[in-house]
């Protein structure tokens, strides 16, 4: 008896076994899925969210701007005119400043032309000032004493100095002859006051030192003697006043 019962409790013991067995994988898939929500916070519900967050969001998508698509046509029309009116004044303004930058390019390339040998013309007005010094410094008396050696040599002199100043010339560079003329302290420099000329005070009685001019601009001042203790001169609305002390005014562009 005790043998026949020993098979019949082995065959209880097998479905019990197969019953655990399936009962396995399905455990370990809902352990799978309980991972996969604890390890990805983004599925997982936000306990820590407040509603006023959530109504606050919501009242910004309410007050956002409408798109076009919700502006009627007389809106989108005045909308398209405004950007046309600012394209067409950005338009403008940019066509106006290249206007003026090639206006001043222009104005600026003729200065140079004009007055950018300034410093060199400076520079060489010395040697008119010596040929004429030299010029000076012989009198007729003393070219006819000396022979014909000397008279051929101050008119070469005289030729080089008049050669030098048309050169000058050619190139905007004028001499300026203010004898008999009202000091001008813009051209003129006072040198000295000579009293007793019979000349009106502030008229210019002596060049000293010939000046020049640059196109329209003052290369340098003439050195001049003006007098002084003479008539009183009239101004051009008929009033008189004595002329200006030279030594209160002086260009001092040079």
């Amino acid at each position: 008896m005790t043998q026949s019962q020993e098979p019949h409790g082995q065959e209880d013991e097998k479905p019990a076994r197969e019953e655990d067995r399936m009962g396995t994988p399905h455990s370990a898939s809902e352990t799978g899925k309980e991972t996969d929500a604890s390890a990805d916070p983004a599925a997982a519900p936000n306990a820590d969210a407040r509603p006023e967050d959530t109504q606050a969001t919501d009242k910004a998508d309410h007050t956002a701007e409408p798109s076009s698509a919700e502006l009627s046509p007389d809106e989108v029309i005045a909308d398209l005119q405004a950007q046309i009116a600012a394209l067409k004044d950005q338009a403008l303004r940019a066509a106006a400043e290249a206007e003026n930058v090639r206006r001043r390019a222009a104005r600026e390339k003729a200065d140079a032309s004009k007055y950018g040998i300034s410093n060199l013309a400076r520079d060489l007005l010395s040697v008119p000032d010596n040929l004429a010094r030299a010029i000076d410094s012989v009198s007729e008396e003393a070219q006819r004493a000396g022979g014909e050696t000397l008279q051929t040599l101050m008119e070469g002199v005289k030729l080089t100095q008049k050669e030098l100043l048309q050169v000058l010339e050619r190139h905007g560079i004028q001499p300026i002859h203010p004898e008999g003329e009202k000091f001008d302290p813009n051209f003129h420099q006072a040198m000295f006051e000579a009293p007793g000329t019979g000349q009106p005070d502030g008229t210019v009685v002596q060049v000293v030192q010939t000046g020049y001019l640059i196109g329209e601009r003052l290369l340098r001042p003439a050195m001049v003697g003006v007098a002084k203790g003479g008539t009183a001169t009239q101004s051009e609305n008929g009033q008189t006043e004595s002329g200006q002390a030279p030594g209160s005014q002086l260009d001092t562009s040079a």
